[in-house]
């Protein structure tokens, strides 16, 4: 293919998070050619820093965002339905904090909440008393009454994966490690110049997450509004609870944070939200903002929580609309898609803001809005009822695929059987094939991670260092030493040259 006639797509999706590759899947899914252009890894950004949890958002009902709230609790249970392997419920245990908001003002959120997003599945909220439930014993005895109510967990990064992997599936291209350098209008069409490449497609998304805007002036247009670009870092401990709930704290500054269980092990505390200043290649936590989330963990677990403690953080920068909020955490996580006027030529479609709950809806808007100006977009709305890769078993039935994964394959321990079925669902079966032993599995890089995978997610899910492995594909990051990695890493080399 020479440079003089690159080839063209119906659409080219510029961003590989969850909202570009949620977009990508919806489009070759109505039978579009799609090109999918990420600069790094899938999910290298903001889409692999999030809390991790399907959810309404709570708090975002005390700013009177009722509508996002419903959008979000109508996709929560949607999401458990199409991904139940990487999608789970949780149950949160949110204590009252005696001097600020008032029980009987929770307790009308919370009603709200249980009523407004169609839920099905999900249990409603309790009352309990921290004395007598499991979730109070680590918990300093100053707190004896909380609320009990129900969200959903999700792996952010499988999930942009997943999403990849069906578009790709349905015809798609996806490249990575593919920066855009140029993008103009030329002969009715977007020309596309990246990683010493040109493509051309009819129309082209704007899915950059925080570079939204450096992409818009890269093809000389400009935004209708401005950005707020926030970071939310988070800490990762060892599990200072053994149970299955999780936890809704508020402080006395008015904000909230989660602690999550994490990787049986572990347990994640998060988030904060602070303005961010700098560049967007390596997005890390302040000292400040690990000294306050552990300030914060303290007020609450008998079990002091300091940056000693810590074994590992992330940040990422949420791409927010600037809607004139004072506080960071009170500007809104909704999201505006902006299309270009049809005088101006070829379409450009631009995404400002969006959380992860609602990159479904998101993508299946930003098609709809496309279609009257892109002919080769043809059929109705559909992401809502098909599983994503893996995820073809009934939510709630996890643990009996599990059960059936541990019994085809024998050779599995416990822990090694969960992991790969929350991570692949059903595909693990396509993945260890015929093996009937560790040894058929090739080399053992530790911690369950096999060859056999390693291979499986270069050639299938665009992996290509440790680094995608160890902390986007998995979170076995969190268990290698550093000659694991450095292994593992050599292996990958090694491969890639091969």
């Amino acid at each position: 293919m020479t440079d003089a006639t690159p080839p063209v797509f119906d659409l080219a999706v510029i961003g590989g998070g969850v909202n570009g590759c949620g977009i990508a899947r919806d489009a070759a899914g109505r039978g579009a050619r799609v090109l999918l252009l990420e600069a790094g890894d899938l999910a290298q950004g903001t889409s692999s820093a999030s809390t991790k949890l399907i959810h309404g958002g709570l708090r975002y009902l005390e700013h009177y965002e009722f509508g996002l709230v419903r959008e979000s609790l109508s996709e929560r249970e949607r999401l458990w339905r199409i991904a139940p392997h990487i999608a789970w419920p949780l149950r949160f245990v949110l204590p009252h904090v005696p001097g600020l908001r008032p029980r009987w003002l929770v307790r009308l959120g919370l009603f709200l909440y249980d009523h407004i997003g169609g839920r099905k599945l999900l249990p409603a909220t309790q009352n309990v008393s921290l004395a007598a439930h499991p979730a109070g014993a680590p918990l300093k005895p100053e707190f004896s009454k909380a609320f009990v109510y129900s969200d959903c967990w999700v792996d952010d990064a499988r999930l942009v994966v997943l999403n990849a992997r069906d578009a790709a599936d349905r015809g798609a291209e996806i490249r990575t490690r593919c920066r855009v350098t140029g993008l103009r209008r030329a002969h009715g069409q977007w020309r596309i110049e990246a990683d010493g490449k040109t493509f051309c497609a009819r129309a082209v998304v704007n899915a950059a997450g925080p570079a939204v805007l450096q992409l818009l002036g890269l093809a000389r247009e400009s935004a209708g509004h401005g950005m707020r670009l926030v970071r939310g870092s988070h800490i990762v401990v060892s599990k200072l609870f053994d149970h299955p709930f999780a936890y809704f704290f508020q402080l006395p500054d008015g904000r909230i944070f989660f602690a999550i269980p994490y990787e049986h092990d572990f347990t994640l505390i998060g988030t904060t939200d602070v303005d961010h200043q700098g560049g967007l290649d390596h997005i890390e936590a302040s000292a400040e903002e690990i000294e306050y989330l552990c300030e914060g963990a303290s007020r609450f677990f008998r079990q002091p929580v300091t940056p000693a403690a810590v074994v590992w953080t992330y940040s990422g920068v949420r791409p927010l609309i600037d809607d004139g909020s004072g506080r960071p955490e009170a500007a809104t996580r909704g999201y505006t898609l902006e299309l270009s006027d049809e005088s101006e030529g070829a379409p450009l479609l631009s995404v400002f803001g969006g959380k992860i709950t609602t990159y479904r809806h998101l993508a299946q808007e930003a098609v709809n809005q496309l279609m009257p100006r892109l002919p080769q977009l043809a059929g109705r709305d559909w992401t809502d009822l098909t599983p994503l890769p893996g995820g073809d078993f009934p939510p709630g039935n996890a643990a009996g695929k599990v059960a059936e994964l541990a019994a085809r394959y024998r050779f599995l321990e416990p822990d090694w059987a969960d992991r790969l079925l929350h991570a692949y669902g059903t595909r693990a079966w396509g993945m260890l094939g015929d093996a009937k032993s560790l040894e058929d599995c090739g080399t053992d890089f530790g911690h369950g991670l096999t060859q056999r995978e390693v291979d499986f997610l270069v050639a299938q899910e665009w992996a290509m260092t440790a680094e995608d492995i160890l902390w986007r594909r998995s979170k076995l990051g969190l268990r290698f030493t550093t000659q694991e990695a450095a292994r593992l890493s050599d292996y990958l080399k090694e491969k890639a040259s091969t």
